[in-house]
C-alpha cells in the first residue's frame, strides 16, 4: 500500500466513526423541557426499597421546589434498581403520578436483557416507562448535557 492509500484509507475510517457517533447519540433523547432552569438526573442502581423510596422521596419534593415547568428531572434505573418499574410494583402508583407530572423514568434495555436470558422470560414493566440501552450511558449522556447527577 502507499502513503496515499493508506491515508484515505485513514480518512474514510475517520468519517466513518464521525457519521456513527452522532447516529448513537441521537438515541438517548432529552427531555422536552426547554424552559427547565434545573436539570437533575436521579440514579436507581438498587433496589433496596427505602432507597427506591428516597428516590421517588426526591423527586417529588423537587416538584413542589420548583415550577415543575423550570426543573426537568429523569430517573434512571439500571441493574437491581429496574425492579421500581416492574408492572407489579407496589410503588407504581407513585411512579405513574410523577410521570404525568413530568418527570422521565428510563429503563435499561441491557438489564431487561440479561433478566430474560438469565429466566428465559422479559420482565413487564409500567409502559410509560422510556427504554433506553445502556442505563449508564444515559446517565453519561445527561451529564454531559448540563444535568446535574444524583444518587440518592
Amino acid at each position: 500500500m502507499t502513503r496515499s492509500q493508506i491515508f484515505r484509507a485513514m480518512m474514510l475510517a475517520l468519517f466513518a466513526c464521525a457519521a456513527i457517533a452522532p447516529a448513537s447519540a441521537q438515541q438517548v433523547p432529552l427531555q422536552d423541557k426547554p424552559f427547565a432552569e434545573h436539570k437533575i438526573v436521579l440514579q436507581l442502581s438498587d433496589s433496596d426499597v427505602k432507597k427506591q423510596a428516597l428516590v421517588l422521596s426526591v423527586a417529588n419534593n423537587l416538584l413542589k421546589f420548583y415550577d415543575p415547568d423550570k426543573v426537568a428531572i429523569e430517573v434512571v434505573a439500571f441493574g437491581p434498581g429496574i425492579d421500581l418499574l416492574h408492572t407489579g410494583s407496589d410503588r407504581r402508583k407513585q411512579v405513574e403520578s410523577l410521570i404525568a407530572q413530568g418527570v422521565r423514568f428510563d429503563i435499561c434495555l441491557n438489564t431487561v436483557d440479561t433478566i430474560e436470558r438469565e429466566t428465559g422470560k422479559r420482565p413487564d414493566f409500567i409502559p410509560a416507562a422510556t427504554p433506553v440501552q445502556v442505563g449508564v450511558g444515559q446517565i453519561l449522556f445527561l451529564a454531559e448535557n448540563g444535568y446535574t447527577v444524583v444518587r440518592p
